[in-house]
């Protein structure tokens, strides 16, 4: 829980989070909901601190890379935990591993659509060529082709 009586602490509203991050009120709510921020009460006021927005930040750059809400959480939990905790560093590992096998199996399928997508132009467009001048039910037949 941030320590909001400490005069030098820097203390954050929803507003200027949601602002700095482009991320929507609504969002943040969500994040703490589930478990990933904790901010304090100024009476009615959501405060957070530089760890809140740490967390955050880590929660959203999880998001980008495509983590698991549960995967985004053990990453934010060991922003808060001891640095040589061998055992969530090892399941964190795995999960990194197993992500990063994902995004690679999606980068060449990426790269074997895009090649179908170039020999297709190519047809097409030698079919333009070919049928400049030519009535227009002989392309449909070669393009059904």
């Amino acid at each position: 829980m941030p320590d909001i009586t400490r005069p030098d602490a820097r203390l954050y509203t929803i507003t200027e989070l949601a602002q700095e991050f482009d991320v929507t009120p609504r969002a943040i709510r969500f994040y703490e909901d589930m478990g990933l921020i904790a901010p304090a009460r100024a009476g009615r006021n959501r405060v957070y601190a530089q760890r809140d927005r740490t967390r955050l930040k880590l929660t959203l750059r999880g998001k980008r890379l495509g983590l698991s809400l549960q995967e985004i959480k053990q990453l934010v939990d060991m922003y808060d935990s001891p640095s040589d905790t061998a055992p969530q560093l090892q399941a964190f590992l795995g999960v990194l591993a197993e992500h990063r096998r994902l995004l690679e199996q999606q980068r060449e399928d990426i790269a074997v659509t895009l090649d179908e997508i170039s020999q297709h132009e190519a047809r097409c467009r030698t079919l333009l060529a070919q049928a400049a001048g030519s009535p227009a039910p002989r392309l449909k037949r070669k393009l059904a082709a």
